[in-house]
């Protein structure tokens, strides 16, 4: 009887455990940032459009972004957009992304990654 009381404490103390460190390894980092005018001068070109609601380029820009990496603050899905920021001498769209939350062309929220997602900087006007 001891036994198994003591085993259900340790089996409930580790799952403990493992749900916050699964919730505390998502949150998001505090992001660096960037002025726009130091940005690419591809980037800065998706900005505008961005503001003025296209025409966009590529067809996939303005979709949902996912924000699945987690590097991005939580928000409800569809919250953010993902626009391509064209890559001189890329054959297709590259890695280079502005990402939006909320209304894109009025949110000024704006984020930009140079490397698929894995590092953000957001964008100060």
């Amino acid at each position: 009887m001891i036994k198994a009381k003591f085993l259900k404490n340790w089996i409930f103390f580790l799952a403990a455990v493992l749900l916050s460190v699964t919730v505390f390894a998502r949150e998001a980092l505090p992001l660096e940032s960037i002025a726009a005018r130091d940005l690419p001068k591809e980037a800065q070109q998706t900005l505008v459009l961005i503001k003025q609601n296209g025409p966009f380029p590529y067809a996939k820009d303005g979709v949902v972004f996912g924000n699945y990496e987690g590097v991005l603050p939580k928000r409800k899905r569809g919250y953010y957009h993902e626009f391509t920021v064209k890559t001189p001498g890329a054959r297709n769209r590259g890695a280079r992304r502005i990402i939006t939350g909320g209304e894109p062309a009025s949110s000024g929220e704006y984020y930009y990654t140079d490397d698929h997602y894995a590092t953000f900087r957001r964008i100060r006007e």
